[in-house]
């Protein structure tokens, strides 16, 4: 039967990646949600703390404060009469991912289904602290109250102590083996800064069967889209929606019934 025009939506709360913003790399995900609004899922994008419109500190920012972004976001989706509050997922992408699986984790009643892209286990690795170590930065946002994180791309950003400190204290293998909803782990293979064990490891550790991992050809951290060319992202957004499309749309359709 085919669903009525009033029929409720499922919906996916958006996490974006360090440095970046609600559209994503190479408007990435602003490009994503028409694609997943054609399919029947709503979407919503938001800044975290001290990136894009927001005018919070970035210092501020942390595991803690993007998982109450990440159930904010949810709740407001949930709150619109367009959606099916019984069947919201959530993506993310690289330390969004790693967001997107602490948010399921924490809100297993919230969030019934997980997309990572290049979403990292282990945010402690020398890429994000160019020319020092993770401890080196630490102890310096312990002494001053905040790291400096450059980047080639953009203006730098001010990582507090607290965010080190979860991140040291985090062991995300155990944070994914609790989450009970299923997960798809896409990385592409040619990711030099979160490789593709990264996505292996997740679903491994996923304890849910309807789990699985997708690595995309010839594909970088960015799913190439500062090529021009968008075969990577089109095919990463298609498996993106079909995973959503199978875990949350029965479900809506259930509940109609």
């Amino acid at each position: 039967a085919s669903a009525s025009a009033d029929a409720k939506v499922p919906a996916v709360v958006m996490l974006h990646g360090t440095g970046s913003n609600r559209d994503e790399a190479g408007m990435g995900y602003a490009m994503a949600a028409p694609r997943m609004a054609a399919d029947g899922i709503a979407t919503l994008r938001i800044d975290f703390m001290g990136n894009g419109d927001s005018t919070a500190s970035y210092t501020d920012y942390n595991y803690t404060s993007a998982v109450i972004d990440a159930k904010a976001a949810a709740d407001y989706l949930a709150g619109l009469e367009a959606v099916d509050a019984d069947n919201l997922g959530v993506m993310g992408w690289s330390q969004g991912g790693t967001d997107a699986l602490l948010a399921a984790e924490a809100h297993p009643d919230t969030f019934k289904a997980v997309v990572t892209w290049a979403g990292a286990l282990d945010l402690t690795g020398d890429a994000l602290f160019a020319g020092t170590t993770f401890e080196d930065a630490q102890a310096q946002a312990e002494e001053t109250g905040s790291y400096t994180m450059t980047f080639d791309w953009r203006d730098s950003l001010d990582l507090g102590a607290r965010w080190f400190q979860e991140v040291a204290d985090t062991d995300m293998v155990e944070v994914v083996a609790n989450i009970k909803a299923p997960i798809l782990a896409i990385n592409g293979q040619t990711d030099t800064t979160v490789t593709p064990d990264n996505a292996e490891k997740i679903v491994e550790a996923s304890t849910n069967e309807a789990s699985e991992v997708l690595l995309i050809e010839n594909c970088d951290h960015t799913f190439n889209v500062f090529s021009g060319d968008f075969t990577a992202l089109h095919e990463t957004v298609d498996a993106t929606d079909a995973f959503f499309q199978a875990q949350l749309i029965p479900a809506s359709a259930e509940t109609a019934a």
